[in-house]
C-alpha cells in the first residue's frame, strides 16, 4: 500500500462530527461557503482506487487524515 498523512494542529472535531464528515453536503463552514462535498469526493476517489480514508481527531489537539491506496499490480 501506499500511504500518506495529513496532520494539523488545529481545533480538531468531536465524535459527532467524525461521524459525519464524509458525508455528502455535511460541512460545519456554510457560513464562510463551504458545501461540504470536498472530504465527500475524496473518500469516493480513493475507494474506488481500492483504497481507505480514516480520521483521527481531538478537540483541542488537531485532526489526522491516513490515506491508503493499494499499489500498483505491476502490469503497467
Amino acid at each position: 500500500h501506499i500511504v500518506a498523512e495529513v496532520e494539523d494542529n488545529g481545533k480538531g472535531m468531536n465524535q459527532q462530527t467524525m461521524k459525519q464528515i464524509f458525508d455528502p453536503f455535511f460541512t460545519t463552514k456554510r457560513a464562510k461557503g463551504g458545501t461540504g462535498l470536498g472530504l465527500a469526493i475524496a473518500f469516493r476517489i480513493v475507494e474506488e482506487h481500492g483504497g481507505n480514508i480514516s480520521v483521527r481527531s481531538k478537540p483541542g489537539a488537531g485532526t489526522t487524515f491516513t490515506i491508503r491506496i493499494p499499489a500498483g499490480g505491476g502490469n503497467g
